[in-house]
């Protein structure tokens, strides 16, 4: 029985024939096959852009939204922060000490004062900036009417009255948690907000808010967001 043999070529051979390589010309031409097909025609170039701008008009809503959740909370973790340290140092010297926020009336900052109630002037830093973030981007407000009284609303438009009092146990004398609200049967609490600015007035407070709420005379605080904060 006689054997089948195949004889494989190489175009780049020095011994292949000028026809053989005439029709490996001809195949590669005929698949569309070029060296110069390499990379992208305008067009595609075109498409991929269009595809990325709508990708991130879609994106960049949920990311900034993202990015002001963060900033809100890094900012009442920093109210959390100052509250707590008045009431610990209250129990640890045995003094009254005191919470001031205010807006500054000349480089409308919101400031933050942590100091014994009883030793003078307060000392102001602005509220915000140990976590990097400046005040201008969020809005800070509270329920207080006067020292350790609620109110029936929020008001972002702070003033001296915006104080809580820890007496020498780490307690809230003479404290006023507001009139319940219907249908909760709960006093709201001394609440401090902070509030992400709403987009169509820099004044006005979003949806986005967190806040740091004193519930009891014990001085027990909790944190809520969002609709509990109003």
């Amino acid at each position: 029985m006689g054997k089948l043999s195949l004889k494989l070529f190489n175009p780049n051979s020095k011994n292949e024939t000028s026809k053989q390589r005439c029709l490996i010309h001809r195949l590669r031409y005929a698949s569309g096959y070029t060296q110069q097909d390499a990379g992208f025609s305008l067009l595609e170039l075109i498409v991929v852009m269009v595809m990325i701008g709508i990708l991130a008009a879609i994106a960049a809503p949920g990311w900034l939204a993202f990015v002001n959740r963060q900033k809100v909370n890094k900012v009442n973790n920093a109210v959390l922060a100052a509250l707590q340290e008045a009431q610990r140092e209250a129990k640890n010297k045995k003094l009254s000490y005191s919470v001031s926020f205010q807006k500054n009336s000349t480089t409308q900052n919101a400031e933050v004062a942590v100091y014994n109630t009883n030793a003078g002037s307060p000392t102001w830093k602005p509220l915000g900036a140990d976590v990097g973030i400046s005040s201008d981007k969020f809005l800070l407000g509270a329920n207080l009417t006067s020292q350790n009284t609620a109110g029936s609303s929020v008001s972002y438009t702070l003033s001296a009255s915006t104080k809580i009092t820890f007496d020498y146990m780490g307690t809230l004398p003479n404290a006023s948690f507001g009139t319940p609200i219907a249908p909760s049967t709960e006093p709201p609490g001394l609440k401090i907000v902070v509030a992400v600015p709403s987009s169509a007035n820099s004044t006005s407070a979003s949806s986005v808010k967190r806040c740091v709420i004193v519930k009891t005379l014990l001085g027990s605080m909790l944190t809520a967001q969002d609709d509990k904060c109003s």
